[in-house]
C-alpha cells in the first residue's frame, strides 16, 4: 500500500499504543510461568503475533480478546521438531532461540521474511559451537536471504561471554532461558554495553514474574532451577511511538498523548529530553546527540533536526544499519529527497538545518519506522508526499494511519 499525504498539522488526543518491547517480555515470562497470567493492553502487531505463535509452539495456551491475553504457561521439556515463524521480528528470533534450546530436545527451525535472515546471529552461533549444539544457518543460501536457521541440542549452564556492542536482544534471550537450567550461570559482557534501557525492561519483567537475577560490573549472575510465577500484567504506552508525536509537536502540531508512564524505564523515553534540548538550544550552536541507546527513535528525531536552524550531529548510530532496513542510509536518503541537508557517515548523521521540506515520492524501504517518520515529515512539506510501502507500519503500529487521520491528517491510500 502507498499513501499520498496532503500537508496539514495534526491536532487532538491520541492514546499511545502499548509498548511492543514490554509486551514481548511480559508474554514470554507469562508463558514460562506455571498457572494463569493475564497480560492486558497488548497491541497485536506483526512482531507480537510472531512471539505469541512461537510461545504456543512451546506449549503455552494463549487466548486473546480485545487486547487481553489469558495465558496458561509452563516450562516443561518436550521432544518435538518445531518450526518457529518469526515473521520479520528480530526480537522474537533472538528471544525464543535460547528458550527453545532450554526446553526442546528436538530440532528447532526458525523461519522469517524480509531482512531477518541477514540480521547478525554470530553470538548464538558461537555459543552453540562451544556447547556442541547443532547450528545450521542456510539463510544466505536461498535467493532472497530469507531466514532458514535450525538448532538442536541442550543449552547448558556455564559462563557466557557476550559482545555488548552488537544487540542487547541476545542478552535478553539468555536471561529468559538460563533460570530454567539446572545450575547457575553467568553472562560476562565484553566491550561497551549498548541499548541498556532494553535490558532494564528485561530485568524488570523477570523480577515481576519471580526471577532473581543480579548484575554487577558487567556480569549478570543467574541462579538455575528457578520457576517463573504467574501474575497479571498491564503493558504501558510505548515511548518509541511517542517519538513520532513529540517530533510532530516540535514541528507545529498539537497532539496530546495519553496512556504513558512518566516513570517508565524505556530507553526511548529520552526522546522527550532530546526534543526539549532542540527547543531550548541556541540556533547558532552545534548540538550533538548520542543515539547508541535509543536507535529506534533516530530516524524521526533526525527529521526534527533537519528543520532546526544550525548544525546537529547524531553519533554512535551504526546499529541502524542492521534493522529492518539499513536505517542509517535510508534516513539520509529519504530525508534528502525531501530537501534536507543531511550527510551520512559510518557511525553518524550530520545535519544542517533547512527552512522547509518539499513534496515528493519517498520510499519506506519496507520499514515501519521509516514509513511513520515520513508521514510526520509530510505534515510540514511544501506539497504532497507519496510514501511507497506504507503498509509496513503493521509491524509495530497497525492503526498508525487511523490515528493519523483522527488527528486531522489528510491521506489517500493507493493499493
Amino acid at each position: 500500500m502507498d499513501v499520498i499525504i496532503t500537508p496539514t498539522k495534526l491536532k487532538g488526543n491520541v492514546v499511545i499504543p502499548p509498548s511492543k518491547s514490554i509486551a514481548h517480555r511480559a508474554i514470554i515470562c507469562a508463558c514460562l510461568a506455571r498457572g494463569k497470567s493475564i497480560v492486558s493492553n497488548v497491541a497485536l502487531s506483526d512482531d507480537i503475533v510472531a512471539t505469541i505463535e512461537c510461545m504456543r509452539n512451546l506449549g503455552a495456551q494463549i487466548d486473546i480478546k480485545d487486547g487481553v491475553l489469558e495465558i496458561e504457561g509452563g516450562a516443561e521439556r518436550i521432544t518435538s521438531d518445531l518450526t518457529f515463524d518469526c515473521k520479520e521480528s528480530g526480537s522474537t528470533l533472538r528471544f525464543i532461540l535460547p528458550i527453545a534450546l532450554a526446553l526442546n530436545d528436538g530440532k528447532n527451525t526458525f523461519v522469517g521474511r524480509g531482512k531477518l535472515g541477514e540480521r547478525p546471529m554470530a553470538i548464538y552461533r558461537d555459543i552453540c559451537k562451544e556447547q556442541g549444539i547443532e547450528y545450521v544457518d542456510n539463510s544466505l543460501l536461498n535467493a532472497n536471504h530469507l531466514l532458514d536457521l535450525s538448532v538442536k541440542g541442550e543449552l547448558k549452564s556455564c559462563e557466557f561471554h557476550v559482545d555488548g556492542g552488537v544487540s542487547s536482544q541476545f542478552i535478553t534471550g539468555l536471561l529468559f532461558a538460563l533460570p530454567l537450567l539446572g545450575r547457575d550461570s553467568k553472562i560476562v559482557i565484553e566491550g561497551q554495553l549498548q541499548s541498556v534501557g532494553y535490558l532494564h525492561l528485561t530485568m524488570s519483567a523477570l523480577k515481576d514474574f519471580g526471577i532473581d537475577i543480579s548484575y554487577d560490573r558487567g556480569v549478570f549472575y543467574v541462579k538455575g532451577g528457578q520457576q517463573y510465577v504467574a501474575r497479571d500484567y498491564y503493558v504501558e504506552g510505548d515511548y518509541s511511538q511517542v517519538a513520532f508525536y513529540e517530533v510532530a509537536n516540535y514541528l507545529g502540531s498539537q497532539v496530546d498523548m495519553q496512556g504513558l508512564n512518566t516513570d517508565s524505564l524505556q530507553g526511548d523515553k529520552v526522546i522527550v529530553d532530546f526534543v526539549r534540548k532542540l527547543k531550548s538550544s541556541d540556533k547558532s550552536k552545534k548540538l550533538t546527540f548520542d543515539g547508541s541507546n535509543c536507535p529506534d527513535i533516530i530516524p524521526v528525531f533526525s527529521l526534527a533536526c533537519c528543520l532546526r536552524q544550525g548544525r546537529t550531529d547524531i553519533i554512535n548510530v551504526s546499529r541502524l544499519k542492521i534493522k529492518e532496513c539499513d536505517r542509517l542510509s535510508a534516513t539520509a536518503q529519504e530525508l534528502g529527497k525531501l530537501g534536507a541537508n543531511i550527510t551520512q557517515g559510518e557511525d553518524f548523521l550530520s545535519i544542517e538545518g533547512v527552512d522547509k521540506l518539499q513534496g515528493c515520492v519517498v520510499d519506506s524501504h519496507g520499514d515501519h519506522r521509516m514509513a511513520m517518520m515520513l508521514a510526520i515529515a509530510a505534515t510540514v512539506a511544501d506539497g504532497e508526499v507519496t510514501i511507497l510501502g506504507a503498509q509496513s507500519v503493521s509491524k509495530s503500529y497497525p492503526n498508525f494511519f487511523d490515528h493519523f487521520v483522527s488527528l486531522g491528517g489528510k491521506i489517500i491510500c493507493r493499493n
